[in-house]
């Protein structure tokens, strides 16, 4: 009778046990497998919006640099001159000075430049070689005399004598005469084991694999490739169902995030339009669920044993698996928690069906607003919205949080919404915050609901901005670069087409013969106090841009009819001085052109054309002035300075003779 119980005894606990087991197992291996996918698909995403930031401030220097030397009239003029200096070694000497200094001055690995004309390829050592159009290693240049493209980005080995063909990040900037025409690129190169130790750094913290790939899906820079292989990225890792979407993704500052075959690998993808590349990050999750599995199979063998010792010791071995089963739940519920907390500020969820928060968090959230307990989900958001975001931001909040569009994106396949605002905790201190939504299915109650996770981004805004500024800044004077004076002054055009305006143009009179006789840090100088007088001469807020390696220009605008002539006039006489710099002295001067808004054009180039006709006006009457476009003469004729400062008496009677 008593082995007849004990035997039943056994066998019930051994059966709960072993149901018991499997039961607990299942829910607990589906709950860390999701926890594991979830934090695979957070860590991914920001791995690669970290790195795109990175390489954005990398390669953001360089581009600048190959555009400023690209239009320095230093080396226009030597182009154009070129020919006539073929044998001459001083010659050549003043240009392997420049691209020295500049060397010195960066710390880049090449800098140099191509001449059309001749092929002779200049570096900081002199002239290295000549390229010729058979061979395949000059294709980059030829492709990019007969591009479209202003510079190119190319991964090559550096041939010049010294480099040992070391692989070599290129930057290529065409060079332009004043026709407009291609006459030489210049370039500077660093090496591609910089960016390689970057994305190594990234992947052994994070566990991932990170590619840098062009528009063809040729990987350019990663750990174990370089564009120098034309290895591509898909055919590489077999991901060719993912090559339509990555490729075809173009937005910036956003990522896209893929499952690829077979829900394996998770694939985090942005692009930088400023380079055509894409960043990848690729997470194999192969290795993680091969451990899921194994855990799972010892445990399932310690139970095994667990049940025989039972069979003698059926209490302490059922207070033992207890113990255990705690045990694990309570680490993998750890674990969780700090991951996510590590992460992110607030985690909310939301029930989009029901249109209502779920859990005692979210409800207090709301309550603390003013919305009691019971309070719909839409009204809630309204709330948040009105006491705490800033009003510019308070539409697209409610937007793209609303339970109608989040039910709409769920339809459209989507799984993630992002959104980035400017938030206050007291109502006046206004911070960046950003929430990442993820929208999942619940089974439990068949409904649609959304975790929202928050998180302070003020640091990485302002960084962001930082670098955006610096990309806006000509590095040497402050002022802003040629690209980005034209598009702020096609905005402002934009926004008021008949607004009165003053286009001038300034440009260093003889500025060649400073860098020839001084050298190019006491050219340096010249146009720092160059830049200190125009400075001086405008308001704070004015635009005032560095268009070329001595030329300026302003666009201000206009109080009244006799402004632009009386502010050239002024501009003349305070740029009219003398330089000195320890025994060094230069006689400072500028030749200015002066174009009228809207009398003589509302677009950009329009204004640029009649300013610079103006600016060679007054050079060719001996520089040392100012011209200011005559708006209404219909052969185009231009006022000199000598005739606009007439007294105004004498060209009234002028007009009335007329």
């Amino acid at each position: 009778m008593k082995n007849s119980i004990l035997m039943r005894t056994n066998l019930l606990v051994s059966t709960i046990i072993i149901l018991g087991f499997i039961i607990t197992a299942t829910l607990s291996y589906q709950a860390n497998y999701r926890a594991s996918l979830a934090n695979i698909e957070q860590i991914s995403s920001l791995t690669s919006e970290g790195i795109y930031f990175q390489i954005m401030s990398v390669f953001t220097k360089p581009v600048n640099i190959s555009l400023t030397m690209a239009h320095d009239e230093l080396l226009i003029d030597y182009l154009a001159n070129e020919k006539d200096h073929l044998d001459n070694p001083d010659y050549t000497a003043t240009i392997t000075n420049y691209l020295d200094a500049y060397r010195k001055q960066y710390g880049y690995d090449s800098v140099f430049f191509v001449s059309r004309a001749t092929g002779r390829y200049y570096n900081f050592n002199g002239v290295d070689r000549v390229l010729t159009p058979d061979n395949p290693e000059n294709m980059w240049f030829y492709m990019l005399l007969k591009g479209t493209k202003h510079y190119t980005l190319v991964v090559d080995n550096d041939e010049v004598e010294g480099a040992s063909n070391a692989l070599t990040i290129f930057v290529n900037c065409q060079i332009k005469d004043a026709k407009d025409e291609i006459i030489g690129v210049v370039g500077v190169g660093f090496r591609v084991g910089y960016l390689q130790q970057l994305l190594r750094d990234y992947e052994e913290h994070f566990g991932i694999s990170a590619y840098l790939i062009n528009e063809n899906g040729d990987i350019e820079v990663s750990t174990t490739h370089t564009g120098y292989e034309k290895e591509n990225f898909f055919h590489v890792r077999h991901y060719e169902e993912l090559k339509s979407p990555i490729l075809g993704w173009k937005k910036n500052y956003a990522a896209l995030n893929l499952w690829s075959k077979g829900q394996n690998n998770y694939v985090a993808s942005r692009y930088i339009s400023e380079l055509s590349w894409h960043v990848i990050v690729d997470r194999d999750t192969e290795a993680m669920l091969k451990a899921m599995r194994q855990k799972l199979y010892v445990t399932a063998a310690i139970i095994a044993l667990v049940i025989l010792t039972v069979l003698f010791v059926i209490t302490c071995v059922i207070r033992n698996f207890n113990k255990k089963i705690t045990k694990l739940t309570e680490e993998s519920q750890e674990f969780f928690k700090k991951e996510t907390e590590q992460l992110y500020d607030n985690i909310y969820e939301l029930n989009i069906t029901s249109n209502c928060p779920v859990g005692e968090s979210t409800e207090r959230y709301f309550e603390s607003l003013g919305a009691p307990k019971g309070t719909p989900y839409d009204e809630g958001l309204r709330r948040i919205a009105e006491k705490q975001i800033k009003a510019e931001f308070r539409e697209g909040y409610i937007n793209t949080f609303t339970p109608k569009n989040v039910l709409r994106e769920y339809e459209r396949g989507t799984d993630h919404l992002q959104y980035d605002f400017m938030i206050s905790q007291n109502g006046s201190d206004y911070f960046w915050m950003r929430i990442d939504a993820r929208i999942f299915y619940c089974t439990e109650d068949h409904s649609i609901r959304m975790y929202t996770y928050r998180k302070n981004i003020d640091a990485e805004k302002r960084k962001e901005k930082q670098i955006t500024e610096q990309a806006r800044l000509d590095e040497m004077t402050g002022l802003y670069t040629k690209t980005a004076t034209e598009r702020l002054i096609k905005g402002l055009l934009a926004k008021n087409a008949q607004g009165k305006y003053a286009f001038f143009i300034f440009d260093i009179d003889n500025f060649k013969n400073v860098n020839d006789e001084f050298g190019h840090a006491f050219g340096d100088a010249v146009i720092k106090e160059f830049t200190k007088i125009i400075r001086s001469r405008f308001r704070k807020d004015d635009l005032i841009g560095r268009i070329g390696g001595d030329e300026f220009a302003a666009f201000i605008p206009l109080p009244h009819a006799g402004w632009a002539t009386n502010k050239a006039q002024e501009l003349s006489k305070a740029l009219n001085t003398i330089y000195t710099e320890q025994a060094a002295q230069w006689k400072l001067s500028a030749s200015i052109g002066v174009a009228i808004a809207p009398q003589d054009g509302t677009t950009f180039e329009a204004l640029y054309r009649k300013a610079d006709l103006a600016l060679y006006e007054t050079k060719k009457r001996g520089k040392n002035g100012y011209t200011v476009y005559h708006p209404s003469s219909e052969t185009s004729e231009l006022f000199s300075a000598a005739e606009v400062e007439r007294p105004e008496r004498e060209r009234e009677r002028e007009r009335e003779r007329e």
